[in-house]
C-alpha cells in the first residue's frame, strides 16, 4: 500500500527558506518519478514541480522556477522540496505524490500522471 508524509511546514517570513520532506513506503520507490503540489485556499490543487525516478530530471512551474528545487534520495526513499525566497502568495499546503508509471522515460508534468497524494503539510509565509 503506497503510504506518503509530507514534513517540514511552518511559518516563516516573507524571504525565508523552507526545507520540506516526502518519505515514501509501499512501493519500489527508486523506479518512480515524485511530485510536489500546493493547493492554496479557495484555489484548485497546482503541479509545482516533479523529479524523474532516477532523479536526474526535474521540471518545475514558472511561479517556483529558480526558487524551488527537487531532489530525490532513492536509498533513503525521501523527496525533498527546498523552497527559497519564500513568498506570501507561496502560502499553502503542500504535498507529494507518485507517478502513476513505473521508470517513465521523461519528467511528468501532467496533473494526471500522478496519483496518491499525502496528507500535505502546511506552509505559511508572512509579509
Amino acid at each position: 500500500q503506497v503510504h506518503l508524509v509530507e514534513s517540514g511546514g511552518g511559518l516563516v517570513q516573507d524571504g525565508a527558506s523552507l526545507t520540506l520532506s516526502c518519505a515514501a513506503s509501499g512501493f519500489s520507490f527508486s523506479e518512480f518519478a515524485m511530485g510536489w503540489f500546493r493547493q492554496a485556499p479557495g484555489k484548485e490543487r497546482e503541479l509545482i514541480g516533479a523529479i524523474k525516478w532516477s532523479g536526474d530530471s526535474t521540471r518545475y512551474a514558472d511561479s517556483v522556477k529558480g526558487r524551488f528545487t527537487i531532489s530525490k534520495d532513492n536509498a533513503g526513499n525521501t523527496v525533498h522540496l527546498q523552497m527559497n525566497t519564500l513568498k506570501p502568495e507561496d502560502t499553502s499546503v503542500y504535498y507529494c505524490a507518485k507517478d502513476r508509471q513505473r521508470r517513465r522515460s521523461y519528467t511528468p508534468t501532467n496533473f494526471r500522471d500522478f496519483t496518491s497524494w499525502g496528507r500535505g503539510t502546511h506552509v505559511t509565509v508572512s509579509s
